[in-house]
């Protein structure tokens, strides 16, 4: 009897501590989705380039008037409800298809649409300092309205975006792979090539009817991050310089080339007279057959941190090196 009873006290003190952790669980997971939501509705200020904004909850309908930006909500999962057009493979990047085909297009990056902005009544605008200072007011009236100062900013923009769209964890995220891959291309880049290690670089950009070398750019900043250097002549916070005449070819020299260009007749036949020229011969990457053609969308274009993993894997294969 002793035996059976202690046998039932046994059962019935396991069901009482059952239903009561479950309730505690239960009180924990409430208290837990009170608080996500009372976070998620909260309002938060973002400094940006053109000063403050406001940002209520998370937002889900977005905007986006740069590449960059563009790009960069592929990295976030997030579909805009519109973009500006594509610089060339318009309306929309080939890279960026399988993500964002079919959004709305509501302008081109130097002059949106006003009008098919609103219609889309979006929940922020990113824009950028550089292109739209002019119409950030109007801008703000339709949507809370944030901008980056550089276009080519993509790491800033990663970070305004994880910021404003309360998705801070994803861009921390983001932003740690890429310094990984930084380290791991510095490092073999280092064992590879010893004491030739680090490479002066310079980045040429054939028009039709000059040439250029782009110093503090997207493709500059990638460059540099991942090691590289660049010959005295091509430093500094410009974008670069034209070359209008063939007797500065020289200006170019340096231990290797990143070429980019249009696949456009006119272009070519640039290349092909500045490149024949027998001061090109005398480069130091033309005669160590270090001149790359490059993707001019992922190397100039996209502007973002899908187009910056892009142009960086094409820097793992130039040199061999496994990704």
């Amino acid at each position: 009897m002793t035996k059976l009873f202690s046998k039932y006290g046994i059962l019935t003190l396991f069901l009482l501590i059952t239903v009561f952790l479950t309730a505690c669980g239960s009180s924990d997971s409430s208290s837990a989705d009170s608080q996500n939501e009372e976070t998620s509705e909260e309002t938060r200020t973002i400094e940006h380039a053109m000063g403050t904004t406001e940002i209520e909850g998370t937002p889900e309908r977005i905007v986006t008037l740069y590449q960059g930006a563009t790009d960069t909500t592929t990295a976030f999962d997030v579909e805009p409800v519109g973009i500006a057009e594509s610089w060339v493979q318009q309306p929309i990047y080939e890279y960026l298809r399988d993500d964002l085909e079919g959004t709305p297009i509501i302008g081109q990056e130097t002059q949106p649409n006003l009008e098919e902005i609103a219609a889309q009544n979006p929940d922020v605008i990113f824009a950028s300092k550089m292109r739209h200072e002019d119409i950030y007011e109007k801008l703000s009236q339709i949507a809370p309205t944030v901008a980056i100062d550089a276009v080519y900013d993509f790491k800033g923009t990663v970070e305004l975006m994880g910021e404003t769209l309360n998705k801070q964890d994803r861009a921390e995220e983001i932003l740690s792979d890429w310094d990984k891959r930084i380290e791991d291309f510095n490092t073999k880049a280092m064992e590879q090539l010893g004491d030739k290690w680090p490479q002066n670089i310079a980045l040429i950009n054939f028009r039709s009817d000059h040439a250029r070398i782009y110093y503090d750019s997207f493709a500059g900043s990638v460059l540099r991050e991942a090691g590289f250097t660049r010959p005295e002549n091509q430093q500094g916070e410009d974008w670069g310089v034209k070359l209008t005449d063939k007797e500065s070819i020289t200006d170019m020299n340096a231990d290797v080339f990143f070429v980019f260009m249009e696949e456009d007749p006119a272009v070519q036949d640039t290349y092909n007279d500045w490149t024949s020229h027998p001061l090109w011969k005398n480069l130091d990457a033309v005669k160590d057959d270090q001149v790359h053609r490059v993707d001019q969308v992922i190397w100039n274009m996209g502007g973002g941190i899908r187009a910056a993993t892009l142009m960086l894997d094409e820097v793992y294969e130039h040199y061999n090196l496994e990704k």
